[in-house]
């Protein structure tokens, strides 16, 4: 059984970090602090103190004092569920949910989940199934297929969706088998560049500049964590993409939000400008979606020698899943995650994290390795490619052990004021969970409320 302690020591020396600052870091509580027989409270303990213990780092290195990084597990495992408590105006925040994505059964007995949030996801698994749009269709449509073969024919597709597999059959997976080569995550250099220190600053990351080109959840995670510290966070989006309200609310905290259309040469060209001058590229679309604009990591390190880029998939970089769209909770389907915790509770339907782990987990991962990025740009120069993905962050998870927890509390929105603060935006006054790290010197704190997509122009703000 790995402690709290453990798993942050392999994240911190994964990422290069010097041991002895693993001395200034407190982690308090047990497991189990949410209902699962995962250690979801250690997993978000060590990633979350992991980037607070980067932020103090480049804080000392900028002439900051050395101060203590201090976690209580029941707040990160809180945090990593933020979208659950989120609330607007003292209510629920839009609903975004789509009607017919969920859980269903095919026609040899075996459960597939449908993610149809986004209206050509939709569309296209509406298609395939040659149905209409409604739940009582799509449960018949799919009675008429066996579970490999809609799996299949979805994912060929492009489309979101995942058969559940225990975990013994996705250990036969021609993908599990190349996802087992692969570490937690990867800071590699891609570029040679001057070295750069980073002038003193009031905050962990002032004056760094962040693209912040991710959807959904665990890419949010990441710019919305750097701006905790500091980071100018630019989210940059396209002006014909849809988007989920509630999560564009959730993770836009301490954000700038511009458009910037990729399909045209002068939306190309603006990014090149933002790109010139920015110090980390965050992106998490499909993989090869950007490169194909010409934003690879290969090619920033030419534009901007001395970039930090961060990859986010959902399958890792290698293996015949690693194009496939995918999203935390088809991640946890497909691996066998829902179903240790169906077996582990006695029920015959899917039983997930009780939190978005992997979204959370690979969020908080980019942002310590943008964060260890800067410490070796600072340090040795370099452009470097920072690589995470939710499969895998969830194998990591597995890998910490399994515990008694399924009778732990399923804390309510009531029992957890304690860790939440409101603020005023363009959305209402917003509910919201703070951030789990405590630092003495430099606490996590947003600089800017949440807006809308698009609110800003797509120019940096004077250092």
């Amino acid at each position: 059984m790995i402690a709290p302690t453990e798993a942050l020591d392999d994240v911190w020396r994964l990422g290069g970090g010097d041991r002895a600052c693993l001395e200034r870091v407190r982690l308090i509580g047990t497991e189990p602090v949410l209902p699962s027989i995962y250690r979801v409270g250690t997993a978000a303990a060590a990633t979350t103190a992991a980037s607070g213990l980067a932020a103090a780092e480049l804080w000392h290195r900028r002439g900051g004092r050395r101060q203590e990084v201090r976690v209580d597990l029941r707040a990160a495992a809180l945090a990593f569920r933020a979208e659950h408590y989120l609330r607007v105006d003292d209510g629920p925040p839009p609903r975004s949910w789509d009607e017919l994505a969920g859980y269903y059964q095919t026609g040899d007995d075996r459960w597939i989940q449908l993610h149809t949030n986004f209206p050509h996801h939709k569309a296209g698994v509406l298609e395939v199934l040659g149905c209409e749009a409604s739940r009582d269709a799509v449960r018949a449509a799919l009675l008429e297929w066996d579970g490999p073969g809609i799996d299949a024919a979805l994912g060929e597709r492009g489309l979101c969706a995942a058969l559940m597999r225990s975990s013994e059959e996705w250990s036969r997976h021609p993908h599990a088998a190349e996802l087992a080569t692969l570490p937690l995550f990867e800071i590699e250099r891609i570029g040679d560049a001057d070295p750069e220190p980073l002038p003193p600053a009031e905050r962990p990351l002032g004056d760094v500049r962040v693209l912040d080109l991710t959807r959904v959840i665990a890419g949010p995670v990441c710019g919305r964590e750097l701006a905790s510290h500091g980071a100018t966070v630019m989210r940059v989006s396209g002006p014909h993409l849809p988007s989920m309200a509630p999560l564009v609310i959730e993770s836009g905290r301490g954000k700038l939000a511009a458009f910037v259309d990729l399909r045209e040469e002068s939306g190309r060209q603006r990014l090149r400008e933002l790109a010139s001058t920015a110090d980390v590229f965050v992106q998490g679309y499909r993989p090869g979606a950007i490169a194909e604009h010409g934003f690879s990591a290969a090619d920033l390190a030419t534009l901007r020698p001395g970039i930090v880029y961060v990859s986010l998939s959902a399958y890792g970089r290698k293996g015949p899943w690693s194009a496939r769209r995918g999203f935390d909770s088809l991640v946890q389907i497909a691996t066998g995650i829902a179903h240790s915790g169906a077996a582990a509770a006695g029920v015959d339907r899917p039983r997930p994290l009780p939190c978005q782990a992997l979204d959370h987990g690979s969020g908080f991962l980019c942002a310590f390795g943008a964060m260890m990025g800067l410490l070796k740009r600072c340090e040795e120069g370099g452009s470097w490619h920072v690589r995470v993905s939710l499969a895998q962050t969830g194998r990591w998870i597995e890998n910490l052990g399994r515990i008694d927890g399924l009778g732990a509390a399923d804390p309510p929105l009531e029992e957890v004021g304690d860790v939440l603060d409101t603020l005023d935006s363009p959305f209402g006054k917003i509910t919201y969970v703070r951030s789990p790290v405590g630092l003495e010197e430099t606490p996590p704190h947003w600089v800017r409320p949440p807006v809308a997509l698009g609110s800003h122009p797509p120019e940096w703000p004077p250092r």
